[in-house]
């Protein structure tokens, strides 16, 4: 990689590979804002609203939900809290992150004291470096707010209702949540004691998950489903992307090619994941504030060593064990350096014997670990990988190990 050039160096990335996009860098999405807003007002008027937000992984979900934290929070008078829940998989912890991200969020209001109080003594300022809120009560007291939690949050909104007119509430990451029976079955009550108890109950709940775990919820609790409204998040356009590419690169006075911009769009693949990893690389790769193809270029192979570290290293070939799997893959790699679609035959004339005899395998597996999919649009037997940085990565692993073997 070119050294950067000293008139850069005290630049700052403005990329964040891995987390939520800034508010003011998210673009596109403009139909599945709107509905979400109609929701919003819906519960602004009194209705409680359960939102179900779908997406592949790295389409951009936890910043969408991010996105409408901020607007509903600065625009629409909602005290809008986004959990993130990952691993968790108990309904106590969930409901503990909840309560206490509600304290963080208040933590600056003069009215922070109201919210406090309403949770005794459990609510502690903590931290050597700036103070945060800690919510730990003791496990039978979380017992009973998961058990009360409709009472709590109607609660809460008495304590608020000066300052705020409802409650957004984004719960994402749900996988070990969504294969929990007890979380179906305490969720659709928890709708259910809402609708029969509560006239006015403005309380916006957003699920964030894989379609994955919709249907594993969905086998748990089949009643559940019909609760959700379901809105589902889709690649970006090409033009999308470019205008997050602009409206970064403007944000550290970095101007880029056209041609730039295409190779940069091109392998984004309209993924968010993979524009802030390409975004990130190439930022680094220019010396000059001057993103041309060159520099596109070599952030995208950065971006692709580092997201095949970060996904398909840990997901495939970490768990593939079969010699003749990654035999199959790394002659995938070398017949794939710029381009992700393959036909079927194409490759499995160029296999040994024994790799065909397990290639029909290898592509189911490699379509459960989300790597390849059909290529419908490609005909019968045409597959494709899920997007354009994958096969540039095992191409490189490919040519990696050539060179490791033995003359």
């Amino acid at each position: 990689m070119r050294q950067r050039n000293s008139k850069w160096d005290n630049k700052e990335s403005p990329f964040t590979p891995g987390s939520p996009v800034p508010s003011e860098f998210f673009v596109g999405r403009k139909e599945q804002i709107e509905k979400l807003l109609r929701y919003v007002k819906q519960t602004l008027g009194g209705k409680p609203e359960n939102i179900f937000l779908l997406g592949d992984r790295g389409i951009g979900k936890s910043s969408f939900a991010s996105f409408m934290r901020y607007y509903v929070s600065t625009h629409k008078k909602m005290l809008g809290i986004h959990t993130f829940l990952n691993k968790v998989s108990t309904l106590e912890e969930m409901t503990r992150l909840i309560f206490e991200e509600i304290a963080k969020e208040t933590q600056q209001q003069g009215w922070f004291k109201n919210i406090a109080e309403s949770f005794g003594d459990y609510i502690k300022e903590v931290g050597l470096f700036g103070v945060t809120i800690s919510f730990n009560p003791p496990q039978q007291k979380l017992k009973e707010l998961v058990s009360k939690f409709p009472e709590t949050l109607a609660n809460l909104l008495k304590e608020i209702k000066k300052q705020k007119d409802g409650l957004f509430i984004a719960l994402d990451d749900i996988n070990g949540l969504a294969s929990k029976k007890e979380f179906a079955h305490w969720y659709k009550s928890f709708v259910d004691e809402v609708a029969t108890h509560y006239k006015n109950f403005p309380v916006f709940v957003m699920l964030i998950g894989l379609p994955e775990q919709r249907d594993i919820l969905y086998n748990h609790q089949p009643s559940l489903m019909r609760i959700f409204r379901i809105i589902e998040i889709e690649k970006l356009f090409n033009e999308e992307v470019k205008e997050f590419f602009s409206k970064a690169f403007k944000q550290v006075a970095i101007k880029v090619k056209p041609d730039a911009m295409n190779v940069m769009t091109i392998y984004s693949s309209g993924l968010p994941l993979l524009m802030h990893e390409i975004g990130d690389a190439t930022f680094w790769a220019d010396n000059d504030g001057i993103i041309d193809v060159k520099d596109a270029v070599e952030g995208i192979l950065e971006a692709a060593e580092n997201v095949g570290r970060k996904y398909l290293d840990p997901k495939v070939y970490r768990t593939i064990r079969s010699e003749r799997y990654r035999s199959i893959l790394r002659k995938l790699g070398k017949e794939m350096p710029l381009y992700r679609g393959f036909r079927k035959k194409e490759v499995e004339a160029k296999l040994t014997e024994p790799e065909k005899k397990v290639f029909n395998n290898f592509l189911r597996r490699m379509q459960e670990l989300g790597v390849i999919e059909r290529d419908v649009e490609g005909g019968r037997g045409a597959y494709k990988f899920v997007n354009e940085i994958y096969p540039l990565y095992i191409r490189m692993e490919s040519i990696k190990h050539t060179q490791k073997k033995p003359t």
